[in-house]
């Protein structure tokens, strides 16, 4: 089964999603492909001083994602996402243009800068990220889950921490009938 992961990598729990992801795929025969999820697009100039180099950074590695993609290159996008989030959310570390680059060059991507400064990729982020808000909007945010045989993404699973194996699966085979569902709408608790 194929599996689309739309995703920021500057957002943690979208991190921690992918991880359970990346865990439960080979335990049942997933594809992953790995897809931009702009929140500097979501959110517009609504963003906290503070956040906004961090969100720069973010947009660049998306370009990056997106040209990735377009060279059938899904492997290589999911390293880089890995490297980006073991250089940032496990190392406690803001993602940076400097992060960005490294994680690009340890996946194996000859001159990261040369598509990360890009503007051209701009274009195909936008519409990486309108595809998944369209497939799971209104009102959603990182990631947008779609699954094969899915008429709608879903945002989420929003994950506080990895789970196990066990619990991982279970998750795993909750999520995907509901994403498969033409009524289910929404399950939703707040964080404690």
């Amino acid at each position: 089964m194929d599996a689309t992961f739309f995703f920021d990598p500057a957002c943690p729990f979208t991190w921690r999603t992918s991880r359970w992801l990346v865990g439960v795929a080979p335990e049942r025969d997933v594809t992953l492909r790995w897809r931009a999820f702009s929140l500097s697009i979501l959110n517009g100039d609504n963003v906290p001083d503070e956040y906004k180099p961090m969100m720069a950074a973010s947009s660049r590695a998306l370009r990056l994602v997106e040209a990735l993609r377009a060279d059938h290159r899904e492997e290589t996008i999911g390293t880089f996402y890995t490297e980006l989030g073991n250089r940032t959310f496990e190392a406690g570390a803001p993602i940076t243009d400097e992060i960005v680059v490294a994680a690009a060059e340890t996946a194996g991507v000859t001159d990261p800068k040369a598509v990360l400064d890009d503007e051209s990729w701009d274009e195909a982020v936008r519409t990486s990220h309108e595809l998944a808000f369209g497939s799971a909007g209104p009102d959603i945010g990182s990631p947008v889950l779609l699954v094969e045989g899915a008429a709608r993404g879903v945002h989420g699973p929003i994950i506080d921490q990895v789970p196990g194996r066990e619990e991982a699966l279970a998750i795993w085979d909750a999520v995907v009938p509901l994403a498969r569902s033409t009524t289910f709408f929404e399950i939703k608790r707040g964080r404690a």
